[in-house]
């Protein structure tokens, strides 16, 4: 396995259904016909639990050791790059699309880690893609439509952030 290098992110992919709720509660950061980019810096969603929510946890409050339990605690995600993907059945009703829709939307991301700032990330298809243009549901004219269209939004989304 190749090291990554220490200048980029590093690339993680978003899996709690709460996380994809609050990044896309947030408001579009770029967008094209077919897709659009949601994302939530990591100061914004540092904010632990207060209140009720806190002293509900079940835990004791001596760590059992110096590692971190998760990888979403506060501190990780400053440092990291969180990517999630968004495919709905009804913009892509075949499961081969969905699947390369969604590969396309990581390694999009993994190719512009670079430029991209830390917190996370949620690219959603908004659009279906036409069906009389792209009868395949995994053509190889497809991909690179898809990934020209990724490529556009995240160059689109870098313009927008802020560093």
């Amino acid at each position: 396995m190749a090291a990554r290098s220490p200048a980029s992110p590093a690339l993680a992919r978003i899996v709690a259904s709460a996380d994809f709720e609050r990044v896309l509660r947030e408001r579009s950061r770029a967008s094209t016909p077919q897709f659009s980019i949601h994302h939530l810096g990591a100061e914004a969603s540092r904010r632990l639990p207060t209140g009720a929510a806190a002293a509900k946890l079940s835990t004791s409050s001596e760590p059992a050791s110096g590692y971190p339990v998760e990888d979403s605690s506060p501190e990780a995600l400053c440092q990291r790059l969180w990517i999630g993907a968004v495919v709905p059945k009804r913009h892509a009703r075949r499961a081969v699309t969905r699947s390369l829709v969604r590969r396309e939307i990581y390694a999009a991301a993994a190719r512009h880690r670079a430029s991209l700032v830390p917190g996370l990330w949620i690219v959603r298809l908004r659009a279906p893609f036409d069906r009389a243009r792209f009868p395949s549901a995994a053509s190889a004219a497809l991909r690179r439509a898809v990934r020209a269209d990724l490529d556009q939004l995240l160059a689109a989304a870098v313009a927008a952030s802020p560093r």
